[in-house]
């Protein structure tokens, strides 16, 4: 694993001029939350890189099982944290507001988890059924898988509309697979497995039975789901879709659903200034 820069870390900088610019305040409980704990990790992290990491050598063969819960929380650069958690702030406004907070918070947690155990399955069977054993001590780290899977989440509840992939405009399902392969050829640093991995657990959730056990597990638990602007059956979802995705890039699509946002919370809260007029 390469070592962090020692100078001034540019792309937390710029993560925090990101969040400053959308607002604290308009920015789901959740996915603020989550920014919080990996930039905490980022800047006081538990362990190495070289310690956090997942692999198969190092997680199944020798038993270290914690690195499926570190290796989603630290990153390698501030770099590396800056476009993770862009890309998490964005999909988290949308997301959040979706499926309400806990619920989302239930995602998060189970995916972060569930994208480690498949990206070792997937190093697993690559090194087996290839006869490659450097794929057991290939190590990972980063939330990107959580953003593939994520993005497979996002591409199901918010359908249609293209978005711009390499200059290439490209339908929103099929979105999560042509950046699987670009970023494979134009970072060949980056996992491919671990995208890869993050893509099959959104599947799971949107295709198989993923979303159902949750479903089940959080009744057990008692839970239930909080939603900040109202229930995702409240409010009317416009029809057209490409409003939000078409030709749009990340930074434009999430002014336009903080926009939608603060429209809703000031409307409810007209709503209830109404009421309660004598």
């Amino acid at each position: 694993m390469q070592r962090r820069s020692r100078g001034i870390n540019t792309g937390l900088i710029l993560l925090f001029s990101q969040i400053c610019h959308v607002g604290i305040n308009n920015i789901p409980p959740v996915t603020l939350a989550t920014l919080a704990l990996n930039i905490w990790f980022f800047l006081n992290p538990l362990k190495p890189l070289i310690y956090s990491c997942l692999s198969v050598e190092k997680c199944y063969q020798q038993k270290d099982w914690q690195r499926l819960l570190l290796s989603p929380l630290h990153h390698a650069d501030d770099w590396h944290l800056y476009f993770n958690m862009a890309s998490m702030l964005w999909k988290g406004v949308h997301l959040e507001r979706r499926l309400g907070s806990r619920r989302f918070a239930y995602v998060i947690s189970t995916f972060s988890l569930l994208t480690g155990v498949v990206y070792l399955l997937l190093q697993f069977a690559v090194a087996e059924f290839m006869d490659e054993p450097d794929y057991r001590k290939s190590c990972a780290v980063g939330f990107s898988g959580v953003l593939f899977a994520l993005k497979v989440l996002n591409n199901h509840y918010f359908p249609g509309g293209f978005v711009n992939v390499l200059g290439f405009p490209v339908p929103n399902k099929f979105a999560c697979w042509a950046e699987l392969v670009a970023i494979h050829f134009f970072s060949p640093g980056t996992s491919f497995a671990g995208h890869l991995a993050g893509i099959l657990v959104g599947l799971m959730y949107t295709q198989g039975p993923l979303k159902k056990i949750l479903e089940a597990c959080a009744g057990h638990s008692g839970y239930q789901d909080h939603y900040p602007y109202g229930r995702p059956g409240s409010y009317e979802a416009p029809r057209n879709y490409d409003m939000y995705t078409a030709g749009l890039s990340e930074e434009e699509q999430l002014e336009r659903a903080l926009r939608a946002s603060l429209r809703d919370r000031d409307e409810a809260a007209n709503a209830v200034l109404t009421n309660t007029e004598f």
